[in-house]
């Protein structure tokens, strides 16, 4: 049935700048009665709920409930890794409530040059040791789906997968650079697949529920909240307490960077990579992926009021620049490829142009314009943007742009 959807939902998609239809934003400086917000305290202490509520209400789901670090254990600590460059240590988070247990292992290396170095945390798609290939990174334990290329076999982690999204990562760069890296397994927090009785939703169950309710949280907001328990454990970790933490994400883990980024304030800043729809792309553009195919090909990714607005995104109250916006006064980097026009990278450059208005309130420097920059010419600005040449992906040139701008954004030069 599924798979039906998604082919009928490919039929729609639009590649034509001549076929966007027209629209109309809403203004993330207008409240919902349609006073204009006059002053920074009433952004911070009204407007950015009012914007979070509707997000939560209409696309991602609200979290029904609290849940904490329950507890944490260093497993490994190795302070000569990466040639005796770099501390690297391995965390494990431990969630309890009630008969639900569960467990997420934090990797990160840290470089010795720099006290409390800037972080860039992430989420990654097949478990931490595939970012790097380091034989002393342990194997999570939790479903994956089946990849005989990774190394995925009867839905577990394997030796084989070991250092096969390195290209991803650029670690030695980002330890050379000053920087951090921590990532954790999405999977951990809850496995991308349609199934809600596995990951962190059942802890906030009521009796007898086995599905989250249309505006309760989906996939991508559990792992967004999953970003925001690794900083939990960062803020207590001797050698971390005092970094300043980026939230960075690539495709649906930029989707829920942005949205982890937009809730958390002790995030400095985010990093949307190639997020498109549901991420940094405007919805209302109805180009590339849209409503209808996204939840037609991954129904648990957002709640399930999104799918509401399959084919009919001009009727949500807001769009993906509200998100960006939420960032502010933050600093924010929306990042697209040339060829990924599935995510729409004109629609991820003007989300971050209308979020600027926001930005400028702040007194800080964003995006302008109508149409694309140049690729492969970056803008290092308080919200910053490239459009790489190539394809759906993280690369080196990547990374180069996100270290400059944040030792720019963050002060570090």
């Amino acid at each position: 049935m599924a798979l039906n959807l998604f082919i009928r939902a490919q039929k729609h998609i639009n590649y034509h700048e001549d076929k966007v239809p027209q629209f109309e934003l809403p203004d993330p400086l207008v409240m919902q009665d349609g006073t204009p917000v006059s002053s920074m305290e009433q952004w911070t202490r009204h407007r950015r709920g009012e914007i979070i509520d509707l997000f939560e209400e209409h696309v991602y789901g609200a979290r029904p409930g609290e849940i904490a670090l329950s507890s944490y254990q260093v497993m490994e600590e190795d302070q000569k890794a990466l040639g005796g460059k770099a501390l690297r240590k391995q965390i494990k988070l431990v969630f309890k409530k009630g008969d639900h247990y569960l467990e997420a292992l934090v990797l990160m290396y840290l470089p010795h040059q720099v006290d409390h170095a800037p972080l860039f945390l992430g989420l990654n798609f097949f478990g931490n040791h595939t970012v790097i290939d380091d034989p002393q990174v342990m194997l999570t334990s939790s479903w994956m789906r089946n990849n005989f290329n990774m190394g995925i076999k009867e839905h577990k982690a394997t030796d084989d997968s070991r250092g096969q999204l390195s290209h991803r990562w650029a670690i030695d760069r980002i330890i050379d650079s000053g920087f951090g890296v921590v990532t954790m397994y999405c999977g951990d927090i809850d496995p991308d697949r349609d199934d809600f009785n596995d990951g962190i939703h059942p802890f906030l169950y009521r009796e007898g529920q086995t599905h989250p309710q249309p505006n309760e949280w989906g996939t991508l907001a559990a792992w967004s909240w999953g970003l925001s328990r690794a900083l939990d454990y960062l803020k207590e970790d001797p050698h971390t307490s005092d970094s300043k933490v980026i939230a960075m994400g690539h495709s649906r883990l930029g989707k829920s960077a942005l949205w982890a980024g937009a809730q958390d304030t002790r995030f400095h800043g985010v990093i949307s990579n190639d997020s498109g729809c549901g991420g940094a792309a405007l919805s209302k553009r109805k180009f590339g992926e849209n409503a209808k195919a996204i939840n037609a090909n991954f129904p648990h990714w957002f709640c399930d009021n999104f799918k509401n607005y399959n084919g009919k995104e001009e009727e949500l109250p807001l769009d993906q620049h509200m998100l960006m916006a939420l960032i502010a006064p933050r600093p924010l980097y929306i990042a697209s490829a040339e060829k990924d026009i599935w995510a729409d990278p004109k629609g991820e450059f003007l989300s971050g142009v209308h979020a600027t208005v926001v930005y400028k309130f702040f007194g800080m420097e964003g995006l302008s314009g109508s149409e694309l920059p140049p690729v492969d010419q970056p803008i290092h600005h308080r919200v910053g943007y490239h459009i790489r040449s190539g394809k759906h992906e993280v690369t080196d040139y990547d990374w180069e742009q996100y270290i400059l701008w944040a030792q720019k954004v963050l002060d570090l030069e």
